[in-house]
């Protein structure tokens, strides 16, 4: 039987050999790219694409190819006048292959467009480069030449490109706080190109915009994807850590900050450490765990300090703000007084502070340093501390016309002399805060009127962005049809692929066929198994009775009634729960050890002029973890007592200790200082020599189809106690279930 199954598992593994070749599909993606020409980047069709595991294409009209293949797999792109360009496949995103030549005998024309797309590309690249250059100083022109960029893309229809200036919008939008349209125009940038460095940003968005289980969604299925660089994993771990803060799932928050500060801080990348371990305080001073922001915090002004004063000033202002809602106004103070001496000493009369976004429109400045220290005092009713304080704040505010700060400044200023009773000052401080609240709306007016101009050339500009895009999807039904040619061209391979389905399918019969004879081979022989081991237990409980009765024989030929009486009464305790046990397999340990504490009483009461004994289970030992075959330990004291200790002429000794050998396994041991084997078989009779034990045959028989069934887990060993042949040790070994 078993040879039949090893034919057939050798004719299965023979087959599947054979088709080695064809390819696994298990754990393949689907990778799409285009062949250009690295000279003239004009896209090369009818060039053969294959993997180093056989699967193999060709590109169509546009280049553009799909193969399926795996991570890891080699990528080559051959053609009879081409360079073998040979590429490791890193991850399931588009592939972009130059080649070195070009196909001979091309007409004029193809070498026209081909020359088209090339400009059309080093265009596109041009004003991108222009857009970035104006994101930060000039919104307008930005996005201008994003349109710009993405008008020479309309015939050619290259996804890489039209995604690129769609993701630099979206970057340019969040930067001026219009995270609606920069979340719309990450979706476009994914639908043209899944990119990990779009979805990280999308992420960001959402969290920017307040859509913090959208930014979770999308953010969460990165963390497993491996082909990411370091600081794009510490930004998609900062993402997620800000999310969950937001959500106030702060233990997520900060176990998300800790694995983007470990990348950082193995990578060397100092901007980010200063940033996680500033956040990690953020998240324990909102736990109000005090000890451990003041660290963290205390980690991100020691690194600040390697980098630049201006970073150091605006770790220092958030530690300061951390020690005013702590009421620690003395600690606020004098770091804030730092602030402005490191403030003065820079070239420049303002630093911008950074925040979740990539906006750095709020800036840290002298005016606004003395106006916190201004509120500190006041907090500490230090009014005359407090006076001078604001006034610098109103003046330098002015210098600078930052109408804000001068506004709540002169009015803190009217109120500190309120409560001095110098209302005369008061009075004419907050006649200044009204002249600088209406000069504030007049500028507010002004805000909104330029806001709402800007925002229609906002729309103009983005509604022929989407005419644009509208574009690109008409120019796809150039590629659809592209893809038709390649769909005709890959049906002649779809017969062969019927084949070998087939055969597979054949395969996978014949497996199951095995496997399902295998497993009715082994059903059998557990049955058998078991049907042998219930015969051996039903043996077994008539030999122990028969032995049991002839003690209580025993007492009665002594005419010993009472002693009778209270033997049986034991030995019917004894005797259910060994029947209750018969069918088992395997019971616990500790109630193995209860019956044979038992048992052992019994027999100490029949001959306890022949031996006293001794039951040693270590404590540490959980007993109840452990599962034994029933009364597979007594006939080994049953041994132990009739044919080593009864036969001794001064009163011996039956010791059963249970100790651990390993985590799994543990060792019980019987042992007797009776006459030993040898003696015991030199005093039996001839009849009681012909007679083989049934009580120790039926055990060996049980141990062995026992250990059959489950895998070694009970191992008896016995020998003589001492070096003269007397006493006897029987070693029983059981593993964990």
């Amino acid at each position: 039987m078993a040879r039949h199954i090893y034919i057939l598992l050798l004719i299965l593994f023979s087959s599947l050999g054979s088709l080695a070749q064809v390819g696994n599909a298990q754990g393949q993606i689907q990778i799409k790219g285009s062949v250009k020409g690295k000279e003239n980047y004009a896209p090369i069709s009818g060039v053969r694409v294959s993997t180093d595991k056989g699967a193999f294409t060709t590109t169509n009209a546009l280049g553009e190819f799909v193969i399926r293949a795996s991570v890891g797999d080699i990528l080559m792109v051959e053609g009879p006048e081409l360079e073998t360009v040979r590429y490791r496949i890193k991850s399931g995103e588009d592939v972009d292959v130059l080649v070195e030549g070009y196909p001979s005998g091309v007409s004029k024309r193809q070498k026209r467009e081909a020359v088209g797309s090339r400009n059309s590309l080093v265009d596109h690249q041009r004003f991108l480069d222009s857009a970035n250059a104006y994101k930060k100083t000039d919104l307008e022109k930005s996005i201008d030449f994003i349109a710009r960029s993405m008008e020479p893309l309309g015939s050619s229809g290259n996804k890489n490109e039209f995604s690129a200036s769609l993701r630099t919008l979206g970057e340019i939008y969040m930067f001026h706080e219009q995270y609606d349209l920069a979340i719309t125009n990450f979706k476009d940038a994914l639908a043209a190109q899944e990119s990990n460095k779009t979805k990280i940003l999308l992420g960001r968005a959402y969290v920017l915009n307040g859509n913090y289980e959208s930014a979770i969604s999308m953010l969460e299925p990165l963390v497993t994807v491996r082909n990411m660089v370091p600081y794009q994993r510490i930004e998609l771990f900062e993402a997620l850590g800000d999310a969950n803060k937001e959500l106030n799932k702060l233990k997520e928050a900060q176990g998300y900050y800790q694995q983007g500060l470990l990348i950082a801080e193995k990578n060397q990348i100092s901007p980010k450490e200063i940033d996680l371990n500033s956040k990690i305080a953020d998240v324990f001073a909102s736990e109000d765990r005090v000890i451990e922001a003041e660290g963290f915090y205390q980690n991100s002004l020691n690194l600040s300090k390697e980098v630049a004063p201006e970073r150091l000033i605006q770790e220092s202002e958030k530690v300061a703000d951390f020690y005013n809602q702590k009421s620690r106004y003395d600690d606020e103070i004098q770091l804030r007084k730092r602030n402005l001496d490191e403030l003065k000493q820079m070239p420049r009369a303002s630093v911008a502070t950074r925040g979740l976004g990539i906006n750095t429109r709020d800036t840290i400045t002298s005016q606004r340093i003395n106006y916190k220290i201004a509120n500190a005092y006041i907090a500490q009713d230090k009014l005359e501390e407090a006076i001078p304080y604001l006034e610098k704040s109103i003046v330098e505010a002015d210098k600078d016309d930052d109408l804000v700060v001068q506004k709540d400044a002169t009015r803190k200023l009217s109120e500190v002399y309120g409560y001095k009773g110098d209302y005369g000052k008061a009075l004419a401080s907050y006649q200044d805060y009204v002249a600088v609240v209406d000069s504030l709306y007049v500028r507010k007016e002004q805000e909104i009127s330029r806001a709402a101009r800007f925002n229609r050339e906002i729309a103009n500009t983005q509604n022929r962005i989407s005419s644009l895009e509208q574009e690109r999807e008409l120019s796809q039904s150039k590629y659809s049809l592209a893809v038709t040619e390649q769909q005709l061209y890959e049906e002649t391979s779809k017969r062969q692929k019927w084949i070998i389905y087939s055969l597979i399918f054949g395969i996978a019969l014949m497996a199951l066929t095995a496997f399902l004879y295998y497993r009715s081979n082994r059903q059998q022989k557990f049955a058998n198994n078991l049907l042998a081991l219930k015969s051996l237990r039903t043996q077994m409980n008539p030999h122990f009775i028969f032995n049991a009765l002839n003690s209580v024989n025993t007492y009665i030929a002594k005419s010993d009634e009472r002693s009778a009486n209270r033997f049986l009464s034991e030995f019917s305790v004894l005797m259910r729960s060994v029947l209750e046990n018969s069918e088992e397999d395997f019971i616990p340990l500790a109630k193995e050890l209860e019956l044979l504490e038992l048992y052992v009483k019994l027999e100490h009461s029949r001959f306890s002029d022949k031996f006293d004994y001794e039951i040693d289970v270590d404590r540490k030992i959980d007993v109840d973890a452990f599962q034994i075959p029933p009364m597979l330990l007594q006939p080994y004291i049953e041994n132990a007592i009739w044919h080593g200790l009864r036969y001794r002429e001064e009163k011996g000794c039956l010791k059963i200790k249970v100790r651990q050998v390993t985590d799994d396994m543990l060792e019980i041991r019987i042992e007797d200082d009776g006459i030993g084997r040898k003696r015991s078989a030199e005093l039996k009779t001839t009849n009681q020599k012909k007679q083989k034990s049934k009580g120790m045959g039926n055990i060996k028989k049980r141990i062995q189809i026992l250990n059959d069934m489950y895998k070694n887990r009970v191992d008896v060993s016995i020998a003589d106690l001492n070096k003269d042949q007397t006493g006897t040790r029987v070693s029983l070994k059981l593993k964990k279930q």
